[in-house]
């Protein structure tokens, strides 16, 4: 309606600039003089410019008769195509003026505008290789995925289009979250350009998503092939997938297929935690333990991880105390400052009884790098060298208020997941997990968790209320000789301990 408006309002205008222009040259003196066949003519302003344009339109009007007089002697000359060349001419020109009017609408996001541009250019031109993506793409922009639709299926007919009519099905199955009808698409785009990276990277997730993993690694060295992955990142990758497809393996009971798998995951990546922890599950399954070790201790030395340590304590699970502390001291060499080598020592030394040592090994984490695990620690080693039940309980109610530590949190999304995976559980992102503490986040606690220690304290000092003290002490006591009688690193996690804390 405003747009009708102001075309009716431009047109007004237009006349009304040509009758004043029209009225200003009638007044105006002089004028322009012609001799013809000695004949003159004199014609005013406004005559003269009459002429002109009558002018210029015959002269106009003379080439395409002059163009269509030799269109026809050629054609009398035996030339039987040169009159339908001439008005083909006419009509490509229109419909390559068409077609560019329809790119400039797309490009300018208006999509009705390029569909009729397009159809137009389809009239003149009978050319839909051409004109059909136009169409397509201006349907999908304006909203009409049935129409989108039939124009990709009508490019598959086309040798030289199925794989964009293919590739564009693919794009709306996506859109969709039909992800079987997409990775069956995908592969076939894949088979049809194996070198299209945005086909490759597209398959590779869906392939990801599905754990097809054999197929996702046949991709990745495609993409490896094609050169579109660095030769690094698609040994992490590949060894990601190695590792995944191990996983799918011991699901299925396969013992000695899963660990030929994870021993290639681990000679792809050695730094790749759940690679090392898998390979050397394989070798202790083997009674190699001097491979297990020396896998452990190579990755140790990247990233000390509680997985590893629970795995080289895997090794020689029936060994005593004091022995794990000295064969423990070969993985830690070299890491004694990394805050997971001083936690792993402290609850070695608290499973030994030598509490001093225990605090020694643990140094200052507790303040300089505070997490639910290691102030839980710390409540033991209080608990172990005969500290108050006010000082126990104040470890314990700060370390339910402290940060976790860290965590497996996806590079992309910052999700936090319970366990490693190949692919992302929120944004299905590949190989984006890290071993990490997660971004802090204030939120005001509704339940005051803030205010525990000053509870804690408080009930101390109600002497008077001894059945409430001898349960808080009963409650305490369990606690401390649970994390006391740890048979293993791997027991004394920080989820488990906190766990007994909400108890």
């Amino acid at each position: 309606m405003l747009w009708s408006l102001i075309k009716i309002l431009i047109f007004v205008a237009a006349i009304a600039g040509l009758t004043y222009g029209a009225g200003l040259l009638m007044e105006s003196e002089g004028g322009v003089m012609i001799t013809f066949a000695g004949v003159e003519y004199t014609l005013g302003p406004l005559q003269a410019v009459i002429a002109l344009i009558v002018l210029v339109a015959l002269v106009w009007l003379a080439l395409k008769l002059a163009a269509f007089l030799v269109a026809v002697l050629k054609f009398l000359n035996g030339d039987e195509t040169a009159l339908s060349r001439y008005f083909d001419r006419n009509r490509e020109k229109k419909g390559y003026q068409a077609l560019a009017e329809g790119l400039m609408a797309l490009a300018s996001g208006e999509g009705r505008t390029a569909m009729d541009k397009a159809r137009k250019a389809e009239r003149f031109l009978k050319k839909p290789e051409l004109t059909n993506l136009i169409t397509a793409q201006a349907a999908e922009m304006a909203g009409d995925k049935h129409k989108a639709t039939e124009v990709y299926k009508r490019l598959l007919a086309d040798d030289s289009t199925r794989f964009v009519g293919v590739r564009g099905l693919m794009r709306q199955k996506l859109n969709e979250g039909k992800t079987d009808t997409a990775l069956k698409l995908a592969e076939t785009a894949f088979a049809l350009k194996p070198r299209h990276e945005e086909t490759q990277d597209v398959l590779l997730k869906l392939q990801a998503e599905s754990g097809d993993w054999s197929g996702a690694r046949e991709t990745l060295n495609a993409k490896l092939r094609t050169g579109s992955l660095p030769r690094d990142v698609h040994r992490r990758r590949d060894a990601v997938l190695a590792l995944s497809e191990a996983n799918d393996i011991f699901d299925d009971a396969k013992p000695i297929e899963a660990r030929e798998a994870a021993i290639e995951a681990n000679r792809l990546s050695p730094d790749l935690i759940p690679a090392a922890v898998m390979a050397a599950r394989g070798y202790i399954e083997q009674d190699k333990k001097r491979y297990a070790t020396r896998v452990l201790k190579k990755a140790w030395q990247v990233q000390p991880h509680p997985d590893l340590a629970a795995a080289y304590a895997a090794i020689e699970p029936d060994e005593s105390p004091e022995a794990r502390i000295k064969r423990f001291g070969a993985l830690t060499k070299g890491t004694q400052d990394h805050s997971e080598t001083r936690m792993v020592m402290a609850e070695l030394q608290i499973a030994a009884e030598d509490f001093p040592e225990a605090r020694r090994a643990l140094g200052d984490l507790f303040e300089t790098d505070p997490s639910t695990r290691s102030l839980t620690i710390m409540a033991a080693i209080e608990r172990g060298e005969g500290g108050s039940d006010a000082v126990v309980k104040g470890w314990l109610a700060r370390a339910l208020t402290a940060p976790r530590g860290p965590q497996w949190v996806c590079d992309n999304c910052h999700n936090i997941h319970s366990g490693w995976t190949p692919v992302c559980e929120n944004c299905q992102s590949f190989d984006t997990l890290s071993w990490t503490a997660p971004p802090e986040v204030e939120v005001a606690s509704p339940t005051g968790v803030e205010m525990l220690p000053l509870i804690v304290g408080a009930i101390e000092d109600q002497s008077d209320d001894e059945d409430e003290d001898e349960l808080i002490e009963a409650e305490i006591v369990e606690d401390v000789e649970d994390a006391e009688d740890m048979p293993d690193v791997d027991e004394a996690d920080d989820e488990s301990e906190l766990e007994k804390v909400e108890k």
